[in-house]
């Protein structure tokens, strides 16, 4: 079966050298899938381009946006050589630049965000002649930032290391100080008798001069009995 020739050969030939250029000047976009914010902090929204032709003064960034619930699209900010914010709706002077198309970086920075930006964020890049791209989404979800208390990797790692640490030491220096008589003598310091100890201390020295007398009376009494 031979080629086709003449004008359907000519249109085939051409069909696909567009087909093959529109691939070759395709736009690719990269966007985070999800980001979450906390009301009235501000919260950036990245996206990323690659085009194959040269950076002109033709390309454009637009950024949109449709709530959560549903309805139409927001425009939230248009680049072309500037920046150019919304001027009105819900992103009215909450929205700035935050990109490099240098560095194919077309993201946007949102301040003091609220619940009510809970939706779908687009970024649309176009430099002609590359036009085509696939469109990514990034559903941003606001929330109230709690205050309950949350224990971080490293308040983990002190309660779990340095407390028991702690213990051990104070430990260690109070058998240390038993067994160098410190505590001892601190005690001794502040020690005082009973008087049950007291009566048998005297009755102990009462018993010993007892002793004592006897045996003086023993010793006259023999020297009393020698004549010579």
């Amino acid at each position: 079966m031979g080629l086709p020739k003449g004008p359907a050969a000519t249109a085939l030939l051409a069909l696909l050298l567009l087909r093959a250029v529109a691939r070759a000047r395709s736009l690719e976009i990269r966007a985070e899938p999800a980001v979450r914010a906390f009301v009235g902090e501000p919260v950036t929204l990245r996206c990323w381009f690659a085009t194959s032709a040269p950076l002109s003064e033709k390309l454009t960034v637009d950024w949109t946006f449709r709530p959560l619930a549903g309805g139409s699209l927001e425009p939230v900010l248009h680049y072309q050589l500037t920046a150019y914010p919304a001027t009105s709706g819900p992103f009215r002077d909450r929205v700035s630049w935050a990109g490099d198309v240098a560095a194919r970086d077309a993201s946007i920075r949102i301040a003091h965000p609220t619940a009510a930006d809970n939706g779908t964020f687009t970024c649309a890049v176009k430099n002609p002649p590359d036009v085509q791209h696939n469109l990514l989404e990034t559903v941003l979800t606001v929330t109230q930032r709690g205050t309950s208390f949350q224990l971080t990797s490293a308040g983990l790692l002190s309660v779990l290391v340095f407390f028991p640490s702690a213990l051990v030491v104070c430990l260690l220096l109070i058998r240390m100080g038993r067994k160098f008589g410190v505590l001892k003598g601190g005690k001794r310091a502040g020690y005082k008798k009973s008087s049950i100890e007291v009566a048998d201390e005297s009755e102990q020295a009462g018993c010993g001069a007892r002793r004592a007398g006897w045996c003086t009376k023993c010793l006259d009494t023999e020297e009393e009995e020698d004549p010579y």
